[in-house]
């Protein structure tokens, strides 16, 4: 029989001699020299620079964003309820590929977006319109990676959904925010603060700052359960800004607040855009779109319908021309009905409406023979309320809309706005 100390000794050396895996320790020095000499791909942290930028380089990134902040190519979303049928997942793009549901063979399916083209520009503020279940929301929480998209691409400032580089400056206030209602404003704001990675001396500089900037300084250490639904809507806004976003999404930002408080967040937004950030919102409240927005987004059972700046969008021909008289005109007044135009008196004065392509002429020569005072001629063009009203009412124009795909490319209505 063997000795085993000779057999251990013999497989030692035929390790030695064969350079066996495990080297010696002094030529495991020299490796490593060698391999630091050659630039080895595990680099000191102060010559490799790290994973972990330094804050002047983050901040170097954060300016340097990409021209189109959103973009959306061919989105749609069908909605199911109930069992699939097999049917339904016949059409597979091969191994490994997510199956492309078929409405057309789902009974219960909801197209909640339709083949959805459209892009969102640095630095601009844009609104997007609709009427209840046009796939406003829905749009929104596919962008935030909320929900899933059954089909088509989205990037956020130039990123996948869902990077985390991405969410980083991503500032997002849903239409019904959810709050910790036992928390005071401040831990609240402070709490939100520590969720995006900001540090304690900036929260602490912030967080006043934005309590100030929404009209809460005064409630600061009121519990969130005794806010109003303006108050809740306000430091809902604070919480969207508190990590300072580049991108700043807003689904009703306007919803329960009064007169004043929507100046205020109107003026707010103006200055989120003087500060070079870009801001999408959706809203029913027109008055505000036309007041601020750079370019609108009619989107209509999940179509989008129109896009552009106001005034490309806006019909430059007049719709109606409205004439103020005071004093007796019965010579207008006859000639007024005689020709089917609107009138009315409003405040001792007599408004005539003529429609577009009514001539004013002769009524105000009318007017003036019979000594009446011509005080006012009005004509109206198309305003945003006609373009939106027009849009939802038009037939439905096909995926994609206004700015649709190619035909033949799958367009994806929706159940909520």
């Amino acid at each position: 029989m063997a000795d085993p100390v000779e057999i251990a000794k013999e497989s030692q050396a035929r390790s030695e001699e064969a350079g066996g895996s495990q080297a010696r320790p002094e030529e495991a020095g020299e490796s490593r020299a060698r391999s630091e000499e050659a630039g080895g791909s595990q680099a000191r942290p102060e010559e490799a620079g790290g994973s972990q930028a330094r804050p002047e380089e983050a901040k170097e990134g954060r300016r340097a964003q990409p021209e189109v902040v959103v973009r959306l190519e061919g989105l749609g979303k069908t909605f199911v309820t109930g069992f699939i049928p097999l049917g339904a997942l016949a059409r597979r793009g091969g191994e490994g590929v997510r199956p492309e549901l078929d409405p057309k063979v789902l009974p219960r399916a909801v197209e909640a977006v339709k083949g959805l083209d459209l892009e969102v520009r640095r630095g601009e503020i844009f609104g997007l319109l609709g009427p209840n279940g046009s796939g406003k929301t829905t749009t929104i929480k596919m962008m935030m990676g909320l929900i899933f998209p059954s089909r088509g691409s989205i990037s956020v400032l130039g990123r996948p959904v869902g990077d985390l580089e991405a969410k980083r400056l991503l500032g997002y206030l849903p239409e019904n925010p959810t709050f910790y209602d036992y928390l005071r404003a401040d831990e609240f704001l402070d709490l939100a603060a520590r969720l995006c990675g900001v540090g304690r001396a900036e929260r602490r500089r912030r967080i006043p700052a934005l309590l100030e900037q929404v009209g809460l300084s005064e409630a600061l250490n009121r519990p969130l359960r005794k806010f109003s639904k303006g108050m809740l809507q306000r430091i809902g806004l604070a919480q969207t800004l508190v990590h300072d976003p580049a991108l700043v999404v807003l689904d009703e930002p306007m919803s329960g607040l009064d007169p004043i408080g929507r100046k205020e967040v109107r003026d707010l937004i103006f200055g989120l855009r003087s500060q070079g950030k870009t801001v999408l919102f959706s809203t029913h409240i027109l008055s505000d779109v036309e007041m601020i927005c750079d370019r609108v987004g009619i989107l209509v059972k999940g179509e989008l319908r129109d896009v552009g700046p106001l005034d490309a969008l806006l019909s430059a021909r007049t719709l109606e021309t409205e004439v103020t008289l005071e004093g007796d005109a019965p010579g207008a007044l006859a000639l007024a009905r005689e020709r089917g135009w609107t009138v009315w008196e409003k405040g001792g004065r007599l408004q005539i409406r003529l429609p577009g392509d009514g001539d004013p002429r002769p009524l105000l020569s009318a007017a003036l023979e019979g000594g009446a005072k011509v005080v006012s001629v009005t004509p109206r063009t198309e305003r945003l309320e006609d373009l939106f009203v027009r849009q939802a009412l038009a037939p439905s124009q096909g995926p994609g809309g206004a700015l649709g795909p190619p035909k033949g490319s799958p367009g994806g209505e929706e159940g909520s706005s």
